[in-house]
Parts: C-alpha cells; structure tokens; sequence
C-alpha cells in the first residue's frame, strides 16, 4: 500500500483546493489570496493518481482527475480543483454563487493494478466493492470508476455495465472477459458540511 496521508495533510490539501478556486474568482470578487502553510510534508512532493471532485447539495458537480501519477500530489489537486469547478465537460462553470453550497472532496489514489480473471463470473467475485476503483480499456476506450461510486452502483454487474456505458462501450461487454481491468484503492478526504 501506498504511503498514507495524515488528517492534517489532507485537511490542507482540501484548503489548497477551495483556493485554488476561489482564486479563479479572484479579480472579478476581490478575494484576498493567501494561504499559509500549516503542512510541511515531503509526502505532497510524490507522484501519484489525484481526483477532485465537487458536490452540490449530495449531487455530482464536477470531477476531474488524473488516474496515472504523472503529477506531484500537490499539482495533481490544484490542477484538478480548477478543471473539475470550470472545464467538467458534463457541467457549466461553477458560478461564484454556488461555491458556497459546493463541498470539495479529493482522493489520493494507490497504482493501478491489472487484475487477472478468467470470465464475467470470477471478474465480479475478484472486485471488492467500496474497496477498489476499477479502470476498464478495450482498444482505445476506457473509463474509471473512483471507488465512492459504489455507494450509488453497489452490485458489481451495475457497476461493470454503467462502467462499460461510460466508456463508450456496450454495457454487456464485461460479460466478454476481453476486457483489460485494473484496480486501485483511494484515501479520500472532504470537506465537512
């Protein structure tokens, strides 16, 4: 398992995120711009996978992430924060207006895994629901779920066939086991409402 963040650490990274948005607004609003430095951590400096993903009222605002870790988790969540509250292609710009009812939650995730499996059956039993984010890819299509979005999909046939629906794909093509899957796990932090 990847090295783990503290509360503390995670409680910053969730700051960092807010500004970096409210930054976005800030000529327009005058918002001063400081965020002071509780954290030293050597930890934000290695690469990994980051999500940001904003809620609105319990409902999905935006979420934008990179799965690989191309990024050091520091750049990897101010990145992320913006191009999830302004260029989530399924969603308008967040306003100024609705940041205030937005709650910014960010996961750090672990290297993807393949996962080896012989047919549709021994794939379902080998995913472990609220445990593992799954990346499906078939060719040139592929999609993620992170592992929070089995709250709202907890069966595994759910889950692969709007997986499947995601990445452009039939929602049965699970079922074929011509699918290359990899699995990651995730510490997430949020921001309390």
């Amino acid at each position: 398992m990847a090295e783990q963040l503290s509360e503390q650490e995670g409680s910053w990274l969730l700051k960092l995120a807010r500004k970096n948005i409210l930054d976005r607004f800030e000529k327009e609003n005058k918002i001063p711009g400081s965020l002071e430095t509780e954290v030293s951590s050597l930890v934000f400096e290695k690469y990994r996978g980051t999500f940001v993903t904003l809620h609105k009222k319990g409902d999905l605002r935006g979420c934008i992430g990179n799965i690989d870790p191309i990024k050091t988790i520091l750049q990897g969540v101010m990145d992320n924060a913006g191009n999830a509250a302004f260029n989530d292609s399924r969603f308008n710009p967040l306003s100024f207006e609705e940041l205030k009812d937005t709650i910014i939650e960010i996961s750090i995730l672990t290297p993807p895994k393949n996962l080896d499996y012989k047919d549709s059956k021994d794939l379902t039993a080998k995913l472990r629901p609220h445990i593992d984010g799954v990346i499906i890819k078939k060719q040139y299509k592929s999609a993620t779920f992170l592992p929070q979005v089995w709250g709202q999909l907890n069966d595994p046939e759910t889950f692969l066939t709007q997986l499947c629906y995601k990445a452009g794909l039939s929602g049965e093509e699970w079922r074929s086991g011509d699918l290359n899957v990899l699995v990651y796990q995730v510490q997430s932090f949020q921001e309390k409402s």
